[in-house]
């Protein structure tokens, strides 16, 4: 099997905040535990793909990088995108593809833009994910808490299907690279249901 962890929109900004916008909830977690699963993932072989949206800090200067803090590997590759969606308009599908990655562990922000779009698109396009559960964030919407914001998800994404490929939710703390997609399968093929 081949992985390939995927960090979406951990920019210094987006994480912190700035004039415009707030930071995201829990950001010493997310960067803490990114760097962690940055770790786990060099550790065992696994390739590292950063995504950066050019309309934070509008695609320039410091605020545009990926967070001071996050330890960024020196093999990691790093692709701009100019959508909600990393796979529209990037090489990432293609870049998937010819690597012959089938799993995803992905992190990142914001929950319910850019991660909920990921995670479903990937399904959609034959790759099982791993939502790191404790590895997205979000800030506080106009109706919903961030925390609340990504319980949310975390609940609605664990299980989440397109017929053949899963998306489920551990926590950073887990063998994330140890994927468990085929228990799912196994629950809901057609003879079990």
């Amino acid at each position: 099997m081949k992985q390939t962890l995927l960090i979406i929109d951990a920019q210094q900004d987006l994480i912190e905040g700035n004039k415009e916008e707030q930071g995201v909830y829990e950001k010493e977690k997310l960067v803490n535990n990114l760097n962690a699963v940055i770790e786990k993932a060099i550790n065992e072989g696994i390739s590292v793909v950063f995504i950066r949206d050019i309309d934070v800090s509008n695609g320039e200067g410091p605020g545009f990088q990926i967070h001071r803090d996050i330890r960024v590997p020196s093999t990691a590759i790093i692709f701009d995108k100019a959508a909600t969606n990393c796979f529209y308009g990037t090489p990432l599908h293609q870049h998937l593809r010819e690597n012959d990655v089938n799993h995803i562990v992905m992190m990142g922000c914001k929950t319910e833009h850019c991660i909920d779009s990921a995670v479903r698109t990937a399904t959609i396009n034959h790759f099982d994910v791993t939502l790191v559960g404790d590895g997205h964030s979000t800030s506080d919407s106009k109706n919903l808490s961030a925390k609340q914001i990504i319980l949310h998800h975390n609940e609605i994404l664990h299980g989440h299907y397109n017929v053949d490929n899963f998306s489920i939710v551990r926590n950073a703390d887990e063998e994330l690279f140890n994927p468990l997609h085929d228990h799912y399968r196994e629950a809901s093929s057609p003879t079990n249901v």
